[in-house]
């Protein structure tokens, strides 16, 4: 890992060494900002801080950073306004990992698409996860099927509105999002002190950063990813629970790749691009920095990044899924 991280900042180094001077100077005395589509307190919220504070060092001109939480609709009104925001690199934004199922089912709102977006990185490569808070009757998948489950939620563009509803057709359980909470942090508080029963999902990673023994307060009841996360080996993948059955097991591998991109960010369209290499580079040279490293330790956040361009693969891989495939996605996530 180490050698890795050296890698890193000694291509970062190189590549901007020779970059045209009009990139390599531009981001001097600017700042750029942040947007994040949802409230404060939550992961998305707290990554996209973390960020902040670490990034401007490894971008050439040592930029200022900010961040603003615009909240709405599941993190597309932030989405949104990114992609009628300034085009000259000084603006990224968190994209909710909700987003790119909606546009590939087909789901109104979003204003552009993602593979017209600058991917500059994602944080960390983790599991969703389906819990009750530990008063609940409801322990297991199975326990969801006998009857409805409130849930909290943010917005209807979210992945906790949207996986609801894809466990309700695929497994036959009776979640009910009960959307409006604008952060994560909103949502685990609702389902502490008894206004939701559990929450419709989050990483796994987040209830960790929240929770010092998060299995002690919580009922997990399904995760979707790749693979089980280490501390839930116990605890089935959505993958797990639809084998033997085809079309299903379309659905869950298309949401699971889709949904490994976390906490991704990206640049509006349009961005020139000697700065999306630029805005690359700097955000691989933060996830590499010792202090970022130990600040994400002392926040129990999780890092397992991704490079801009595996996560531009991975939005273009999904946006080219074929169309019966995708018409079958849509008709299980309504």
């Amino acid at each position: 890992m180490k050698i890795k991280k050296t890698i890193l900042i000694a291509s970062a180094t190189a590549l901007i060494a020779g970059m045209p001077a009009v990139a390599s100077d531009f981001y001097s005395q600017k700042t750029i900002t942040i947007t994040v589509g949802l409230g404060a307190g939550g992961s998305y919220d707290l990554y996209s801080r973390m960020l902040a504070r670490h990034m401007g060092l490894h971008i050439p001109g040592a930029p200022n950073f900010v961040v603003q939480n615009r909240p709405g609709a599941g993190g597309m009104l932030a989405y949104n306004q990114a992609s009628r925001g300034p085009k000259d690199g000084t603006l990224i934004t968190s994209v909710s990992q909700g987003l790119l199922l909606q546009e590939v089912i087909g789901l109104a709102g979003l204003e552009a698409s993602l593979g017209s977006f600058n991917w500059i990185g994602n944080f960390t490569q983790e599991n969703n996860v389906t819990v009750t808070w530990h008063t609940s009757s409801v322990k297991t998948i199975n326990d969801a099927k006998w009857r409805e489950i409130p849930l909290a939620a943010s917005g209807a563009g979210s992945t906790s509105a949207q996986l609801a509803g894809l466990y309700n057709n695929l497994l036959g359980t009776r979640f009910k999002a009960v959307m409006g909470y604008e952060s994560g942090a909103q949502q685990t508080l609702a389902m502490e002190r008894g206004e939701m029963e559990g929450r419709a999902t989050n990483t796994w990673s987040s209830y960790k950063a929240s929770f010092p023994d998060p299995r002690s307060k919580l009922n997990v009841l399904v995760q979707i990813g790749l693979r089980r996360e280490a501390d839930l080996p116990d605890i089935p993948l959505l993958s797990d629970l639809v084998k033997g059955d085809a079309d299903k097991e379309k659905v869950a591998r298309l949401a699971s790749e889709s949904l490994a991109v976390a906490r991704p960010f990206a640049a509006p369209p349009g961005v020139p691009e000697d700065r999306v290499v630029i805005l690359r580079l700097g955000f691989e040279g933060a996830l590499a920095d010792p202090a970022l490293i130990a600040e994400a330790a002392k926040l129990r956040l999780d890092l397992s990044p991704m490079t801009g361009s595996e996560v531009q693969a991975i939005i273009k891989n999904a946006l080219g899924t074929d169309q019966q495939t995708k018409d079958l996605v849509a008709k299980l996530f309504r």
